[in-house]
């Protein structure tokens, strides 16, 4: 594969030589940059952006100040301007520091940090966009890609090729790419500007929307998957991008599309706890109240202009690196994880038998197929579509996920558990009917029954084409809206479901007690075969 590859920041005799991303897409004008100041104010006012590129123009001005300066004092004074120049992007203090960091051994080894940042960015790229294409591709299997992607994250934001953008050319490489739906970014339109004008450098078809009809390029089926890049990525996964990626996050969320991350490592800020620590920039009310020195509202109306906005990991189906796919860790995914170690060590879920989903809107998260539930962490489940069980992160879901999705398309549940208890399971396997039937027990109460005194629990035919047996339970749950929140299949345990996970557990415990009591008292009926 050859995916076509442009420099866009070069270092020359003294001079960082890169183009003025105000200006496009109607003059390319090329800036040479040799102060320290002449950089900051480039990163400043956009003329160099992307948390890429300004990492690398970051190293490079303290390339200018350790030449400048034999004060090294006086080149960390220098250092820290430039860093502070856009606080939201981590990789400008990375790239800062990382240049910094060789200044005891003379600016030239500054110079030779800074241009090897500037050759490992390429790399960089190149194999974190074919790490998300290859993940798209898996999530959207076998069909020309139709993507949706915001701001702009190209050749022009780093040094070559780009993260999400360079994601879209390899795809485009491998004639994967049927059309890229391009969000113009408002206020300063760098989807409008940079994005569509790299779009038609490379030759990938696209269309360029306005940023509120996104949401309903996803309702109308116009979207296969979002793609953006990334200024930082905090330890808890939330992910500061342009203003716009949230509401964006959101929409595909709601939609069951997979809303895909590609950054480089140096990107993640492991130091930030959480997204909520991030410090938002806020930029000129200019930006907003006008364009191009045109003003657009009544002078003097204020404005709330932050320049990016934070997506919390839970509405994020993955990040990628140039290391590979990075799994999204909720505390939904923790607190399956706990209740699947809980339930083994009970003996309900032994080996990799049993699982355990948490609805979050449009999708579930799962518990990963062939996985030991002694072993689970939160990084081991896999986000599946309720509409039609398909998976829409990395990895593969249990194979009983139909059975999870049919009870939340017939139900307003949140959480299902399916479990293997022992008396439970016994009592499936010499059950003849299609129902069970328990009367005289306290415990009926705990599963909601609307007869406090008995209580029929269905009993499902164990196919071994387990959608089947998915399909039979929507179907007895569409029929019969009184149904209690507990089933049996015969010979393969029991689900049960409920608002929360701790009550969806609960009444797989009040079942199976109601089940080893059945073995002391007989105290059960078989219900009448359907």
């Amino acid at each position: 594969m050859h995916v076509r590859d442009q420099s866009s920041i070069v270092w020359d005799d003294g001079a960082l030589v890169t183009v003025d991303q105000r200006l496009l897409p109607h003059e390319m004008r090329e800036m040479r940059l040799t102060t320290v100041d002449q950089i900051i104010d480039a990163i400043k006012s956009l003329a160099i952006r992307g948390a890429p590129a300004i990492g690398v123009s970051g190293a490079f001005g303290v390339v200018i100040a350790a030449f400048a300066h034999d004060d090294s004092e006086k080149v960390a004074a220098e250092a820290k301007r430039i860093a502070d120049a856009r606080p939201t992007a981590v990789n400008l203090a990375w790239g800062v520091e990382r240049a910094l960091s060789k200044l005891p051994g003379g600016a030239r080894s500054v110079l030779d940090e800074a241009l090897a940042m500037l050759e490992e960015d390429g790399r960089v790229n190149l194999a974190a966009a074919t790490n998300a294409a290859d993940l798209i591709q898996q999530l959207c299997p076998d069909r020309p890609l139709r993507i949706l992607t915001h701001c702009n994250t190209g050749r022009l934001a780093t040094t070559a090729l780009g993260t999400a953008i360079g994601a879209l050319r390899v795809l485009h490489s491998r004639g994967a790419l049927a059309e890229v739906i391009v969000d113009e970014t408002r206020p300063l339109l760098q989807g409008a500007r940079l994005t569509a004008f790299e779009m038609a450098e490379a030759g990938i078809p696209h269309r360029l929307t306005i940023d509120s009809a996104a949401a309903w390029a996803m309702a109308t089926e116009q979207v296969d998957a979002v793609i953006v890049g990334a200024d930082r990525v905090t330890a808890d996964g939330a992910v500061a991008n342009k203003i716009g990626t949230y509401m964006l996050a959101i929409a595909a969320r709601h939609h069951g599309i997979p809303f895909i991350v590609v950054a480089p490592e140096s990107t993640r800020d492991v130091a930030t706890a959480r997204g909520a620590d991030i410090v938002v920039e806020q930029r000129a009310a200019s930006e907003v109240t006008g364009f191009g020195g045109v003003l657009t509202a009544p002078e003097g109306t204020a404005a709330f202009n932050p320049a990016f906005d934070v997506t919390p990991s839970d509405l994020v189906t993955a990040v990628v690196t140039e290391n590979g796919v990075l799994s999204q860790t909720s505390h939904a995914g923790d607190d399956i994880a706990a209740a699947a170690r809980g339930l083994y060590r009970s003996g309900w879920m032994p080996g990799t038998a049993g699982n355990i989903s948490v609805r979050q809107g449009e999708t579930a998260l799962i518990t990963a197929s062939g996985l030991s539930k002694g072993e689970l962490t939160g990084d081991d489940m896999v986000e599946v579509n309720v509409v039609d069980s398909r998976p829409v992160s990395a990895g593969r879901p249990s194979a009983e996920t139909t059975i999870h999705t049919a009870v939340y398309r017939t139900r307003d549940a949140k959480a299902v558990v399916h479990v293997h208890p022992p008396h439970a399971t016994a009592l499936s396997i010499t059950a003849s009917g299609d129902s069970v039937r328990f009367a005289g027990y306290e415990l009926i109460k705990g599963l909601g029954g609307t007869r406090p005194d008995a209580i029929d629990i269905p009993m499902f035919r164990n196919h071994a084409d387990v959608p089947q047996i998915g399909a039979d339970i929507e179907k007895y749950l569409t029929e019969n809206p009184d149904a209690p929140p507990v089933l049996f299949i015969a010979g393969h345990g029991i689900t049960a479901w409920g608002t929360t996970l701790a009550q969806a557990r609960d009444r797989a415990e009040c079942l199976e007690a109601m089940c080893e009591l059945t073995t002391l008292t007989g105290t059960r009926e078989i219900g009448p075969n359907r």
